[in-house]
């Protein structure tokens, strides 16, 4: 009974405040008002979402905390052995089309979304061929030379996908220009799972203690970052550039990696 006791305390730590909902929210809005503070030049503070949370935020938010619990964040209160890099990416899927079918008007180029969306799928889960093993913590701890070019391919894909998962290309809609700015509470609540995964799937394990605490999220920040510089470098170049990049290159490239992801695993086997 005490075991049972413990272990939902455990988990509803984990959900509520780190590496969930808490976590994620301070996180976000650091980079969302930096975003939105490189991305528009007449730039004021925000308005805060409304205080009733959306149907389509309250779907945002349970999917992000599934998929942040997962990663191999220092100090995670849920065990490593619970955790599933596809409950992950299925988690943080479902957000992009949740958007999508509750409230179509925001959400642009629902076909470039689908191309996205498997391409990311494809980096996060290319990573898992050679450990076979769906853990977070043990797919960025492999450190293989011959699973390094699927590693560098996956990461590189893996960046170029989230801009368009995220929603900062430069597809806007028209619903979603309003006079007065107002807080992206859907995004806010993806940019820690997105970031972190990155850093869980790509980089070796962080220590349980607060340098581990520390180089974390000073990595998933950079990643933040990257993120942020690639998405304002396509805003410079304009929607037709965007267009080709997600039309053109990235369903080709998504090609290749599949295929480096199949022949390493075959001289690895």
């Amino acid at each position: 009974m005490i075991q049972l006791i413990l272990s939902i305390v455990t988990h509803a730590v984990a959900l509520f405040f780190y590496p969930g909902l808490l976590a994620m929210v301070a996180f976000g809005a650091i980079v969302e008002l930096a975003w939105m503070r490189v991305s528009r030049p007449d730039w004021e503070w925000p308005r805060l979402p409304r205080r009733r949370p959306t149907p389509v935020v309250a779907t945002v938010a349970l999917c992000a905390v599934v998929g942040a619990v997962q990663l191999a964040a220092p100090l995670n209160p849920i065990p490593g052995d619970e955790r599933s890099v596809v409950l992950a990416a299925v988690a943080l899927a479902f957000t992009a089309w949740a958007e999508l079918a509750l409230t179509v008007e925001f959400v642009a180029e629902p076909g470039l979304l689908l191309i996205v969306q498997v391409s990311w799928l494809l980096a996060v889960l290319g990573p898992a061929v050679q450990p076979e093993s769906l853990r977070p913590q043990v797919l960025g701890n492999v450190v293989v030379p011959g699973l390094l070019p699927v590693k560098v391919a996956c990461a590189f894909l893996y960046l170029l996908s989230l801009p368009g998962l995220l929603r900062l290309w430069p597809f806007t809609p028209s619903a979603d220009k309003r006079v007065k700015q107002r807080l992206d509470a859907g995004r806010i609540l993806t940019w820690f799972p997105y970031c972190g995964l990155f850093t869980t799937l790509f980089v070796t394990p962080s220590s349980d203690d607060l340098e581990g605490l520390l180089r974390f999220f000073g990595l998933s920040f950079a990643v933040a970052a990257v993120l942020v510089a690639l998405a304002m470098f396509m805003r410079w170049r304009g929607v037709t550039v965007a267009r080709g990049l997600y039309t053109r290159v990235i369903p080709p490239y998504a090609v290749l990696v599949l295929a480096i992801v199949l022949v390493t695993s075959i001289q690895i086997r």
